[in-house]
């Protein structure tokens, strides 16, 4: 990696697993946030068991990163003194911040005298100075500003709160498409309730109108042969406003995404890292770059000022990306490598890889592949261990071309 210009400026990484924490270091976070079996807003991300939190603080705090803990549930009473309990514990492993957004639970932690800072997640939609100041004046360091917010709106909110708290904007990934996450879909129509973590995402559901006398005629509306996906947002990438971000004072740039995949979260912190450290990529570039992973589409989202029907995603639900995960570099040889087969790789594939560094290279396999146990293979399959007679770094990404595969 480069020096990054913009030191002051941290790179907060998503991580719904250990492992995914571990990737994220490898491309660059300087901080990764991450939530553990209860409390968080992503029940189905996997999660931390409290002995997987304490390696993955110790794995962060090893190599001068930080880890913060998502406690952003809006929770019921009988929950704050289980989630208070639980920052104890965490607070003595060494979190370095908890994310909350309910304010009776910002309370309760700040009478705890715990060393972890406190962060106001995007959840609790801040969109003013006012708001910030009153989140500082009760104990908060730092507020993640509502994504429905411009950019002159962050600029403003910026040099109203500069020194006394944090701000900390989203610049990709997923988004709801109702205000800051509000919804009640999920819960009519799936008894998930969204702000207790258990979002079905209805929202990218295919959908058609019927029309009250014509029960069972679905009427066509832009939809493909799949459906009509009425509610599915584009995803953010702000990748264009990172420079007026960190003009504006901008603390931290996060990426959504702890239900994403070891590519995805390799691709997108190495595309924003680099960019942070000053490597200049046009918008086709880093279209190019993102697109390699699966994808609903890219918006700026209310960066601009408002949304409008090009922040959709009208006629699919989404790109199944232009790269395809193949197998990741787990240990380096004398005379090579040893790759993890992650999918399916045969003899003499062209493959690219995308090391931790940020560089983007194109090898050969050999033909036949020789596995870690000595044996001789045409094809290797999930999990199947190859010796590679090139030198590649640990952490780096194989992949192929989808329209080869």
């Amino acid at each position: 990696m480069g020096t990054n210009p913009h030191n002051t400026v941290e790179l907060l990484a998503p991580a719904g697993t250990l492992e995914k924490l571990k990737w994220a270091v490898a491309y660059g976070a300087d901080a990764v946030y991450f939530g553990l079996e209860f409390g968080s807003l992503r029940s189905y991300a996997g999660n931390f068991t409290l002995d997987q939190a304490e390696q993955g603080l110790r794995y962060l705090h090893d190599r001068g990163k930080k880890g913060y803990i998502t406690l952003n549930i809006y929770p019921f009473s009988d929950e704050i003194d289980r989630l208070v309990s639980l920052a104890r514990t965490l607070d003595d492993m060494g979190a370095d911040a908890f994310i909350v957004a309910d304010l009776g639970l910002l309370a309760a932690l700040r009478e705890h005298n715990l060393r972890a800072a406190l962060h106001i997640s995007t959840q609790a939609n801040t969109t003013n100075a006012q708001t910030a100041l009153e989140y500082a004046r009760r104990g908060a360091v730092r507020v993640n500003l509502a994504r429905e917010l411009s950019l002159s709106q962050i600029e403003q909110i910026c040099a109203q709160t500069r020194g006394r708290i944090e701000t900390e904007v989203f610049i990709h990934g997923a988004v709801c498409f109702s205000y800051s996450g509000r919804c009640a879909i999920s819960d009519y129509l799936a008894g998930g309730r969204a702000n207790r973590g258990q979002c079905k995402h209805p929202c990218r559901w295919r959908y058609a109108l019927v029309e009250e006398t014509r029960p069972g005629q679905y009427i066509p509306v832009a939809e493909d042969e799949r459906g009509l996906y009425l509610f599915n947002s584009k995803e953010l990438a702000l990748f264009e406003s990172v420079p007026s971000l960190v003009a504006a004072g901008v603390r931290s740039l996060k990426i959504e995404g702890r239900m994403k995949s070891i590519h995805y979260i390799a691709s997108v912190v190495s595309l924003y890292r680099q960019i942070l450290d000053g490597t200049s990529f046009t918008a086709a570039e880093a279209l190019a770059w993102l697109n390699c992973v699966p994808n609903r589409g890219y918006s700026t989202g209310f960066i601009k000022g408002s949304v409008g029907p090009e922040d959709y995603q009208w006629q699919r639900s989404h790109s199944e990306g232009d790269s395809l995960f193949v197998a990741e570099v787990e240990s380096v040889e004398p005379n090579g490598c040893v790759l993890r087969v992650r999918n399916r790789l045969c003899a003499g594939q062209t493959l690219h890889a995308l090391c931790p560094d940020g560089s983007l290279t194109t090898l050969t396999l050999p033909d036949p592949l020789e596995t870690f146990d000595g044996r001789w293979l045409d094809v290797a399959q999930n999990e199947v261990r190859l010796r590679l007679p090139v030198r590649l770094e640990p952490f780096t990404l194989l992949r192929a071309n989808t329209n080869n595969q």
